[in-house]
């Protein structure tokens, strides 16, 4: 009941009690067995279960705590490799790479996989030799190792000897969300590179050190600020979180078949910018360096043909494929077990032919000799009998020769069938290289492929970045002709008020000419009488002294305003000392 109510919990199927009560009422007299237990976990719980509809990590870990307390043994003394939570995921990982039949094993080609991705994580090497030593003196049910024997091999120490728990535990955390949680790429954390965490940053504080431990910049939509986020890559969705604990999820790109990835050109002082571009919206990135924009970009656009293919999960695609090749092997040392399996047949029926051959030779010799010996003694009787003797012991002679050159024959026979053994399994290493190689040159082509559009993107953009330059240019070069204009016209107007200066300076210059007291006048206006032009000349200089005295009496700074402008109007012309008569002189 306790099992059942659990798993319907964490299955998220409706509590049925009334059904198990009903499933056991005729067998309630003693304990349950497991295969008593199937039917009612197989009709009731099992076939009820909805895709999607539960957590699977809770699950998970309902079945360890349900089977590693009886069969996980760490070490009591503390001295285990690996703490009991790695244990749980090594276990989750075990059972996602073994294969699909009960009781579960796991073949020695996914356990050496497993090991290397872990020790690859941690930049360690894998000891080959020493994992088929072992595997060879473990003894393996069902042609592979159970998870406890799998768990007991990793908490030994043989193949990760001499490192720290805390990297080990830091390796099995990124293989399982890499294999488990479908996680295509996230930004490598700090601690995995050798760097001080986000909570004690180096004093002296650099922005691109920080992004080179695993976080990249993102531009916002609507503020449009960069931002720091750590990035994490499934399948079907791109998340950024506040940090790498990942407890702070700030949002999240889906991704189809319609999306696409595209190289940016450097601007806003961020460079190695990218953008994730999508049915609704674009979103712009920055990386560190060049090499983390390639990796990331390479990455989008493996999830992008992943939903393309309409494939949910890479590493259930990757097994698959190790398992067909598996398969193939197998049926390769299979069609040559068999292939060995008639040659040896073959050769036992020759050899039994040989050896009856040579039975029937020797009793023909002996019969010959027989014959040879009665012959001796009736030879006086006839001739007949001595050709008989000789073509006898022709054939004899014959005989021998055949049976050696038969004998020769076989042993070349045997030499050619082993020259053909030696030439199969040179043959099989050869395919077995070929196929490793075509695997490599499908990799490589589908780098190539991926660098050579990174690199088209590239030139597009560049190639835009150029096209708009010309344009700019093209509108300098109209803007550079109209200011050209523009500066012809103000110098011509420059050269117009020029003339117009210098014509009224000439015309001041007239006006301001100083006329003392008594001077005649050239121009004498008409109806006027010369006698009386002295007079009115003598007490008009009078009035004017007069004033004068009076006004530099009174204001001083009038005089020097005159001056000032006197000066302005007519630079380069020294100011007339009679300036205050000339003021008066259209008085007169």
């Amino acid at each position: 009941q306790v099992l059942s109510h659990n798993l319907y919990t964490v299955l998220c199927i409706p509590h049925d009690p009334v059904a198990l009560e009903e499933h056991f009422r005729d067998d309630d007299d003693g304990p349950v067995s497991s295969q008593g237990y199937m039917p009612y976990l197989n009709k009731y719980i099992l076939d009820k279960v909805e895709e999607g509809a539960f957590v699977k990590e809770n699950f998970d870990e309902l079945c360890w705590t349900l089977t590693a307390k009886k069969n996980y043994k760490p070490d009591r003394n503390g001295n285990s490799v690996v703490s009991h939570q790695d244990a749980f995921k090594l276990w989750c990982l075990f059972n996602f790479l073994s294969e699909d039949k009960y009781p579960l094993v796991m073949v020695p080609d996914e356990v050496e996989y497993l090991l290397k991705k872990i020790c690859t994580a941690m930049n360690v090497e894998l000891n080959s030799c020493e994992l088929d030593d072992y595997l060879s003196q473990e003894p393996q049910g069902q042609g592979g190792l159970t998870v406890w024997q799998f768990l007991d091999m990793v908490n030994s120490g043989r193949f990760l000897r001499g490192i720290e728990q805390e990297a080990v535990s830091m390796a099995v955390e990124e293989v399982y969300q890499e294999v488990i949680e479908d996680v295509l790429k996230q930004a490598r954390s700090p601690h995995a590179l050798g760097h001080k965490p986000r909570s004690a940053p180096h004093p002296i504080f650099d922005p691109h050190v920080s992004r080179a431990q695993g976080y990249l910049w993102k531009k916002g939509h609507l503020r449009r600020n960069w931002s720091e986020r750590w990035f994490t890559l499934k399948p079907s969705v791109l998340s950024y979180y506040m940090s790498e604990e990942r407890k702070e999820k700030k949002g999240s790109i889906a991704l189809d078949k319609h999306c696409c990835v595209e190289v940016l050109p450097d601007r806003d002082g961020k460079r190695c910018m990218f953008c994730v571009k999508t049915s609704s919206r674009t979103y712009e990135m920055s990386a560190s360096d060049t090499r983390q924009r390639q990796e990331w970009t390479l990455a989008i656009q493996m999830a992008i043909r992943l939903q393309a293919e309409g494939k949910k999960s890479l590493h259930k695609d990757l097994k698959q494929k190790r398992r067909e090749q598996r398969e193939q092997r197998e049926l390769l040392k299979e069609a040559q077990r068999q292939a060995e399996i008639l040659l040896q047949e073959e050769e036992q029926r020759r050899r039994q032919q040989h050896e009856e051959m040579q039975r029937t030779l020797e009793i023909q010799l002996r019969e010959a000799e027989q014959v040879g010996a009665s012959s001796w003694r009736v030879l006086p009787q006839g001739c007949v009998a001595h050709g008989r003797i000789l073509e006898l012991e022709d054939m004899q002679e014959r005989l021998q020769e055949a049976l050696q050159q038969e004998v020769k024959a076989r042993q070349d026979e045997e030499s050619v069938r082993y020259a053909q053994a030696r030439l199969l399994a040179e043959e099989e290493e050869k395919l077995k290289q070929l196929m490793k190689l075509k695997e490599e040159q499908e990799e490589y082509i589908i780098k190539t492929q991926r660098e050579k559009q990174v690199l088209k993107q590239e030139m597009e953009n560049k190639n835009k970045c150029l096209e708009e330059a010309q344009k700019q240019l093209e509108e300098v070069r109209v803007n550079r002709q109209r200011v050209d204009q523009d500066v012809m016209a103000a110098q011509r107007k420059l050269r117009q008020a020029s003339t117009n200066v210098k014509h009224w300076n000439v015309q001041m210059n007239r006006l301001m000419h100083p006329i003392g007291p008594g001077d005649k006048r050239t121009n004498v206006s008409s109806g006027g009488f010369a006698g009386y032009q002295p007079l009115l000349s003598q007490r008009d200089s009078s009035l004017k002294l007069k004033q004068k005295v009076e006004d530099k009496g009174s204001d001083p700074t009038r005089d020097n305003s005159k001056e000032n402008v006197s000066n302005g109007g007519n630079s380069g012309v020294p100011p007339s000392p009679d300036a205050d008569t000339m003021a008066t002189e259209p008085a007169n």
